[in-house]
């Protein structure tokens, strides 16, 4: 079986690695143009361009893979695997692949289709979620699936975290998968219609913290957007991300949004139920933090208010 490996992101090397580990013969790398990036705006491939260099593997950057059918079909893979590809595939892409195009998608399907299923598990405060290995056909993450492994979510999860997880799980999984595609031996079953969400692309103004919301809705929010685009809020007047932070069961007096303590320990902040105990934050201008540290440098005093207009 020849492959293309269709990807982007870092989270997608794992996996291609694990296909070539295992013994798949990937033909042919797709991904994203070159983009700027840093204060000099250099032109720069993506992670995955960058990996598939090293490996040897022909690369192909299309801007629009649907406008490349034809060069799809002069490669003569015969199936391909799209991890985190940013790309809408169309029936016309789909049909270039006699034994199917098959998707690494980081969620327990049917729960979580769409563009960000990492984050948005974590900011439900989902107990677990998982990988599934599906048939892509031309709906959103609607295919039919052929394999599913679960992995439960801890507290301590940040979407980093748990995306370095699933991407190793995901590694594990399509070959598994492969390897039943190969020995004919594969078996594919519908989605469930009960239980689906949808997901879109995280914007950041979806980042903001309400402290009005009970504690443990804003620490889903803070570990979903860590490391990026990050949760935010203000303080005396100026943008402050927040990294990391935990839940605190209290009931105290005054307004949402207030510091109720400030010490070693981290910034305490009355929620609409609950207070938020922040561990780790950067204020606009300066570096990333601990609370304690913050709270040394006398940055911040019992007293102080998040939130507001910047």
């Amino acid at each position: 079986m020849k492959l293309i490996y269709a990807g982007a992101p870092v989270f997608s090397i794992t996996p291609l690695r694990a296909l070539l580990d295992a013994g798949f013969c990937v033909c042919a790398v797709i991904t994203q143009p070159d983009k700027p990036a840093g204060r000099k705006a250099v032109m720069t491939p993506t992670p995955l361009k960058a990996y598939a260099a090293e490996r040897g593997i022909p690369v192909y950057d299309f801007a629009r893979i649907r406008d490349n059918v034809a060069n799809l079909r002069q490669i003569g893979a015969d199936c391909m695997v799209t991890c985190a590809y940013g790309q809408i595939l169309t029936q016309e892409v789909l049909q270039s692949f006699p034994m199917g195009v098959y998707n690494i998608h980081t969620s327990l399907l049917p729960r979580w289709r769409g563009a960000s299923p990492v984050q948005h598990a974590l900011r439900a405060g989902d107990a677990k979620t998982g990988v599934t290995i599906m048939r892509t056909d031309a709906g959103l993450d609607t295919g039919d699936i052929l394999l599913q492994e679960e992995t439960d979510i801890t507290a301590q999860d940040t979407a980093e975290s748990l995306s370095e997880r699933l991407s190793a799980l995901g590694g594990e999984c399509i070959v598994r998968a492969l390897k039943q595609v190969c020995e004919g031996c594969a078996c594919f079953r519908k989605q469930p219609s009960e239980g689906v969400t949808l997901c879109k692309k995280i914007r950041k103004q979806e980042c903001e913290l309400d402290f009005a919301r009970p504690a443990k809705e804003l620490c889903c929010l803070i570990r979903a957007m860590n490391p990026e685009p990050l949760a935010f809020t203000t303080l005396h007047g100026k943008l402050v991300n927040l990294y990391s932070a935990c839940v605190q069961c209290e009931r105290v007096s005054g307004e949402c949004g207030e510091v109720v303590r400030a010490d070693k320990t981290g910034i305490y902040v009355k929620a609409g139920e609950g207070v938020l105990q922040i561990l780790e934050l950067q204020q606009e201008g300066g570096k990333r933090m601990r609370a304690a540290d913050f709270v040394n440098g006398r940055k911040i005093v019992v007293g102080d208010r998040f939130g507001g207009q910047a």
